[in-house]
């Protein structure tokens, strides 16, 4: 933990590193084990992947300058670094392929880019707020679509922190229905974080953990799509159960009845009607994001079920250079439809890639910590002694232990880019050893980092929720650990089925 002085008082007050210096602090840790943990190596085969029971012990050949290096270039090889094709060491001044995540890094600006012309157009808050005024006399329907929009949002595209924008809307319009404001809170928090959960294409998540996994986004998402209907559907129910509950005798609300609450709640404004033009808006995002899908999907895998089935001719195949481009073209064509003016396409553009900045660093940082150990040639070591754990073990165990791996990792790293780019080179390769898909890997991963966001005290999502619906978050934890418990056992039951059937 780290301190921040206060300004009121004089006091310090703890707070949460960041997920760039916890990412920093994890740099220097892994650098400083690289002279403990001993250097070896698998032998690969023709995909690359390591062949169990080859380890051996093989020196790095770094002397400690070399390792100094390393580390001073670390950030610059987590972007752009090249992996010699003989040698296997990574350096921005190689021969072979990238190693970098470059691709993903320019991705997350281009999407960033794109959500903030959206969002600048006015659409997407005016779609939502007209959808939630228009169920307002239905209030079950209400909590349904409310949720269901979320989670879909969550689940394509990572909404998560936009959802602070909607306390002041949902919030009153739930109190006028009798409802309190854990029901609220439930709705935000729960549908928006249940999409990322389940994260079927979000490419903060499942996007970044699959390039690291180096599979496609496409993989496992069948599995990925089956999940979110279900767990969606038992979460919005758990709050509809709730909400009614509350609504017929509202002695039994785990977060009570502030003074003024229905009155202030009955002058709730009616939201603008939406434009012909925030409808083209709407439907050229849900046409984005579709064609996205598409593009990724390995469809003659998808239909055929054989992994070594030949492309159909149709088939794109796109990769994340694509999709970063595709996204800047979006954000332009989004800008023109809605007549921003070049100045403001511009400026709405670099700033939609500057606020996206922060996560597309932590995939640098998190990437260049994986160089380190690549280059002092100790990931193969690391990889070895979990080998032995994973060999032999059931397909349905295996998935289920990924999940749980992943648990208290997700709370040190709360960045789901971070995390994924610092697991996956790990996680990814275990799966071959047990005769499972990667894609079943991402998606343990992707739930159990999805699962920690839902309660964890340390995301701007849970903290700014509570705070801003006036809700305690010892009551959130109250209304939502039976909820947690449930979807803890399906994703295992998910995860164990996706084990066994790949």
């Amino acid at each position: 933990m780290s301190t921040a002085p206060e300004d009121t008082d004089g006091k310090r007050k703890l707070h949460f590193p960041s997920a760039l210096t916890v990412l920093v602090m994890v740099t220097l840790a892994v650098w400083i084990l690289a002279f403990v943990v001993p250097s070896g190596a698998y032998k690969r085969n023709a995909d690359g992947a390591p062949v169990q029971g080859t380890y051996h012990r093989e020196d790095s050949g770094l002397s400690f300058l070399d390792r100094l290096t390393d580390l001073f270039l670390s950030p610059v090889n987590g972007l752009y670094g090249v992996q010699d094709s003989k040698t296997g060491q990574v350096g921005p001044d190689k021969v072979g392929e990238l190693y970098g995540s470059a691709g993903v890094f320019l991705f997350v600006l281009a999407i960033g880019a794109f959500i903030t012309v959206v969002f600048a157009t006015g659409a997407m808050d005016r779609g939502i707020a007209r959808l939630a005024h228009r169920l307002r006399d239905r209030g079950a329907l209400l909590i349904v679509g409310v949720m269901a929009v979320f989670s879909l949002l969550g689940t394509v595209e990572g909404f998560a922190e936009e959802t602070l924008g909607f306390y002041g809307l949902i919030v009153p319009l739930m109190l006028a229905l009798g409802f309190d404001r854990m029901v609220a809170t439930g709705a935000i928090i729960l549908g928006s974080g249940i999409g990322v959960l389940c994260s079927t294409v979000n490419p903060f998540a499942t996007g970044v953990a699959s390039s690291a996994a180096d599979i496609s986004l496409g993989d496992g998402i069948a599995l990925r799509a089956v999940m979110w209907i279900v767990l969606t559907g038992v979460t919005t129910a758990y709050v509809v159960r709730y909400a009614r509950r509350v609504r017929a005798d509202p002695s039994r609300s785990l977060s009570g009845f502030r003074p003024g609450d229905q009155e202030q709640a009955r002058h709730a404004a009616e939201p603008a009607p939406l434009t012909g033009l925030h409808k083209l808006v709407l439907g050229t995002v849900g046409l984005v994001f579709a064609f996205m899908i598409f593009s990724v999907i390995p469809w003659a895998s998808a239909l055929t079920g054989d992994a070594d089935a030949a492309p159909y001719s149709w088939e794109l195949g796109w990769s994340f250079p694509h999709l970063a481009a595709l996204f800047l073209c979006a954000a332009v064509l989004v800008g023109l439809l809605t007549r921003m003016g070049e100045d403001k396409i511009s400026s709405t553009v670099v700033q939609g890639a500057a606020d996206f900045i922060s996560p597309a660093l932590v995939i640098v940082l998190a990437r260049g910590v994986t160089v380190l150990m690549n280059n002092a040639k100790i990931t193969d070591t690391v990889l070895h002694s979990i080998e032995g754990v994973v060999s032999g073990t059931p397909s349905a165990l295996f998935g289920i232990m990924v999940f749980a791996v992943n648990l208290p990792l997700a709370f040190l790293i709360p960045s789901t880019s971070g995390h994924a780019t610092l697991a996956m080179p790990i996680l990814a390769p275990l799966a071959d050893f047990a005769n499972v898909s990667r894609a079943v890997v991402v998606t343990a991963w992707a739930a159990a980092s999805g699962w920690m966001n839902l309660w964890v005290p340390t995301t701007a999502v849970i903290m700014g929720g509570v705070s801003l619906a006036k809700v305690g978050y010892d009551k959130y934890l109250r209304f939502v650990w039976p909820l947690l418990a449930l979807l803890a056992a399906l994703i295992c039951g998910f995860v164990a089925l996706g084990a066994v059937l790949t």
